[in-house]
């Protein structure tokens, strides 16, 4: 249904989709630590440890990516401009024009001036990494809806192999194979081929493995071969985010060998890495959740988990008050802050598109720990999604690892329906975690669950699943699939909304530039207008007109496309200045021009997903009268999974449009080759 493509020109990462061990506000102080430790040596270490053993160093190229460029002030203006002029009505579009002229020639130079000094004293890392991690850590928003995505993998085809422990334990063991082939410097880099034919071979990786680092990804791109960025990976395991005052903090317990496991509400711990490195074997691993699942333990009446789906700021003092001077629940909170991640069982069986949405993106309160890295959410008919942290990447390390465990356990699956149990005594291996709660947690974690029941329940989703055609179809109508779905719904919300144009977003990865995080696609363009427009009933143009409006639209968005995987959008220039400008505590009329909030405000959502691992994914609105739109192109089958709040469209009639829309299309292209 959803679908993240993985490429140089358009890596689209989850909207909702670096490694940062130490963060600071000050933009100059910004220090990212780009290598692995090394935690292993091939004597502690057999093959069977590992995914593959690649022929690159993980982090072969990372110390030559090219740096994100920093775009020409007035290219972002003119494009900042292009943007707004779809939007606004002439009268506005006149007083943000002369606004950012004068932006362009005043302020903007000295921002941008003092920008690029900045960046060139900041040479191990991007212009924007810093802002942006600012931006979501400095967030006091609940993270819950307003920040963590849901991705869900696809089934195994094999029924036997969907039981909830017997695919539990396949993932935690090919989840910790992913680890040890990432911390030991084995997983091979990620690399975009233009020709993947040509390239994608030993033979490419051996003739890069000669070249040394610091030149390593020159040649890449001189091969046509586009190394990406790798610095996430760093945060994907053993990660947390903690509440503080003001601004979180991203935390990594590297040398922690245990994974946390929620069921019913309650918590529990056990080593997934034994001793010598090596991974705990899968009978024990099973062992060990069977014993979680058979637990008679109570649910817990009061669920500190609750409390991560909080306001951060509130979080963050109750955090505070329930560490100081209990020694229980400090270890019990380093438990789970350092956990590999976490797992949570889920009693639920999600089976239709919409309960599965609800399961995976918010789910039970009590049986979450949406501050982790990640979760990996297993269902009791064996449904499995993750559900991820923002604020340390952006996806791109998220479906790798989906990728990656999403092969292994369903082509070399560690445990079998057949395996004989291991002859051990899980309660004594297995620790059960608990805290100390004293009545001002109490009468918090009552008022969150009242938060999160009220803020859950407000959520619409609507799915649509559309067979008529798909990416075959466009493609031989010379159309790009991306281009013609985002048409499909600023035409949906034309018709819907009479005449209307919305904010639109789409994520496109700069993961091509060290420490690049996204740059936007403003989808909303004059081209989808004009296209909108004469597909409306009584538009009076021809087929043939409207055949080439759809292509203008399709080129139009390809060039934008381009210009934002190759970080020159305007989006992220814009935020980089304004942050500097708010640190200067500097009056900027551009920034305080309404319709600077209101191309901000974003009412259409969007991001799509590419992967045969993946089965579905979505997340909320952005903003309370939005509407949060995953969508997916297959070869010859669309999808939508969308969500809305009450002061947004109705999420029915926008799919009536949007699909409407499809078959607008499809009837007048068909008509060509007729």
């Amino acid at each position: 249904m959803l679908n993240i493509t993985r490429k140089c020109q358009a890596v689209r990462c989850v909207n909702k989709l670096s490694l940062l061990p130490r963060v600071s506000t000050n933009f100059n102080n910004v220090v990212l630590d780009c290598q692995f430790n090394r935690k292993y040596s091939s004597r502690e270490l057999s093959d069977a440890d590992f995914l593959h053993e690649s022929i690159l160093h993980t982090m072969h190229f990372q110390r030559s990516l090219p740096r994100l460029p920093i775009p020409k002030l007035n290219n972002t203006c003119s494009r900042y401009l292009e943007s707004q002029r779809v939007i606004l009505n002439d009268e506005e579009f006149n007083k943000t024009k002369a606004i950012v002229e004068q932006f362009e020639g005043n302020e903007g130079q000295a921002l941008h001036k003092e920008l690029v000094a900045l960046n060139k004293q900041n040479k191990h890392t991007s212009y924007i990494s810093g802002p942006w991690f600012d931006m979501y850590l400095e967030s006091r928003l609940p993270i819950l809806l307003n920040f963590n995505p849901y991705v869900c993998y696809n089934n195994d085809t094999r029924p036997e192999y969907m039981d909830q422990v017997i695919r539990s334990t396949n993932f935690i063991v090919s989840a910790m194979k992913f680890m040890k082939t990432l911390r030991a410097n084995k997983l091979d880099p990620d690399m975009y081929h233009l020709n993947a034919k040509k390239t994608d071979n030993n033979n490419f990786r051996r003739k890069a493995n000669w070249i040394p680092g610091s030149l390593a990804a020159y040649y890449a791109i001189i091969s046509k071969v586009f190394p990406l960025d790798m610095s996430q990976y760093g945060k994907l395991f053993n990660s947390t985010r903690v509440p503080r005052q003001g601004r979180d903090e991203l935390v990594t317990h590297e040398d922690a060998r245990h994974i946390l496991v929620v069921h019913n509400g309650n918590f529990y711990t056990f080593d997934v890495i034994n001793n010598d490195g090596a991974v705990v074997s899968e009978q024990e691993i099973a062992s060990h959740l069977r014993h979680i699942l058979t637990d008679s333990a109570p649910r817990p009446e009061y669920s500190v988990s609750y409390l991560t789906t909080e306001n951060r700021d509130t979080w963050a003092s109750l955090r505070q008050h329930m560490l100081d001077g209990n020694s229980k629940n400090q270890e019990t909170m380093k438990l789970i802050d350092g956990a590999v991640f976490c797992l949570c069982l889920d009693d639920c069986e999600p089976t239709e598109p919409v309960e599965l949405t609800r399961s995976m993106l918010y789910g039970d309160g009590a049986n979450r720990w949406f501050d982790k890295s990640f979760q990996l959410i297993i269902a009791k008919n064996g449904v499995a999604s993750i559900n991820f942290e923002h604020a340390w990447g952006d996806g791109v390390a998220v479906l790798r690892f989906i990728n990656e465990s999403f092969k292994e356990s369903t082509e070399n699956a560690a445990l079998n329906p057949g395996t004989e149990p291991a002859n051990i005594d899980s309660s004594q291996t297995v620790r059960k975690l608990e805290f100390d709660l004293d009545s001002t947690m109490k009468t918090a974690i009552k008022d969150a669950i009242d938060k999160y029941n009220t803020s859950t329940s407000k959520l619409n989703i609507g799915v649509r699943q559309f067979n008529k055609f798909g990416k075959n179809f466009m493609k031989a109508n010379k159309l790009s699939p991306d281009a013609f779905m985002q048409l499909s719904f600023q035409m949906g919300y034309y018709k819907l909304t009479g005449g209307k144009v919305a904010s639109t977003y789409e994520s496109c990865s700069t993961a091509a530039f060290k420490h690049g995080r996204t740059e936007t696609l403003r989808s909303a363009t004059m081209e989808t207008k004009k296209c909108s427009e004469a597909f409306q009933e009584g538009s009076g143009a021809s087929d043939a007109d409207k055949i080439k409006l759809l292509k203008a639209c399709s080129d139009k968005h390809n060039e934008m496309t381009k210009n934002a995987a190759m970080g020159q959008g305007f989006d992220r220039h814009l935020f980089a200045m304004k942050s500097l400008a708010n640190k200067n505590k500097q009056s900027v009329a551009l920034f305080e021009d309404p319709a600077y909030t209101k191309i901000n405000h974003i009412v259409l959502s969007t991001s799509t997903l590419s992967s045969p691992a993946v089965l579905a994914g979505g997340f909320a609105p952005v903003v309370p009268n939005g509407l949060g739109v995953g969508y997916g192109i297959k070869d010859d089958e669309l999808g939508c999974n969308i969500t809305s709040y009450p002061d947004s469209p109705n999420v029915e009639d926008f799919l009536d449009c949007v699909e409407s829309s499809w078959m607008d299309m499809h009837q007048v292209l068909d008509s060509k080759s007729s």
